[in-house]
């Protein structure tokens, strides 16, 4: 049976102090949990109505009913299950492939969905500046569809780390040269900028190249969602 003082160490982690403080992270819903348990990483306990649903995997589970999950959850309509899981800690760089780094982005869903997208074009490392918002926000690992269980996020002082590699650093600008125009190297750190101010000025002082996604359209149209522009540089990278 789950104890109250249970419930509120799963409910407090929806916030980053606790999360931090405990140095675990909440994960609702299965596609995302059962991404994690056949993942690296470790698995601190699981609360669910169906217990039957994890049949067949070497983990404890604890039944909950509906109105217990509804008291853990952080979600309006809660799933069946809550796993709550410990925090990767950060593991060596492999400069040997591409890289992706971002600069300042704040959205929890931008910043899951550029994590989706690291998993599918196999960018295994994703480097975040210090003020990136916080990869285990709910938010943040929902769109990650259990990506997370296979992109290494760590974040760092973004100036400092890209003034220490040799690799070419290329950086997304309005003004930059059109990307199907580049020819892209085997390797490199792409970066990509704030929602709303793009690549701060200390990153942008040691970007080697500026590269852009052309505009076809009217040139009323808004720029593009940091995202969606994200995933049309890595198809550029990964078609080269």
């Amino acid at each position: 049976m789950v104890s109250n003082n249970q419930m509120k160490l799963v409910k407090s982690l929806q916030q980053k102090k606790y999360r931090n403080q405990h140095g675990l992270f909440v994960v609702e819903g299965f596609k995302g949990v059962r991404e994690l348990l056949d993942s690296e990483f470790k698995v601190f306990g699981l609360f669910t109505t169906d217990v039957s649903a994890f049949n067949g995997h070497d983990v404890s589970v604890e039944s909950v009913t509906e109105a217990e999950l509804r008291k853990m959850s952080g979600l309006t309509t809660p799933s069946t299950v809550i796993g709550v899981f410990e925090m990767a800690k950060a593991g060596k760089i492999d400069f040997s492939n591409w890289i992706l780094a971002v600069d300042d982005v704040r959205d929890p869903g931008n910043l899951g969905t550029i994590i989706r997208l690291c998993d599918w074009f196999g960018i295994e490392h994703l480097i975040c500046s210090a003020t990136t918002v916080d990869c285990y926000n709910p938010k943040a690992l929902q769109a990650t569809m259990g990506s997370i269980a296979r992109v290494q996020v760590s974040y760092t002082d973004l100036v400092e780390f890209l003034g220490k590699t040799d690799l070419p650093i290329f950086g997304s600008f309005m003004e930059g040269r059109p990307v199907q125009k580049m020819k892209i190297p085997e390797k490199g750190i792409l970066v990509m900028g704030n929602e709303a101010n793009g690549i701060s000025s200390g990153v942008k002082a040691l970007v080697s190249e500026k590269i852009s996604i052309p505009q076809f359209g009217k040139e009323t149209a808004e720029s593009l969602n940091v995202a969606t522009a994200t995933a049309i540089l890595l198809s550029e990278i990964r078609r080269e």
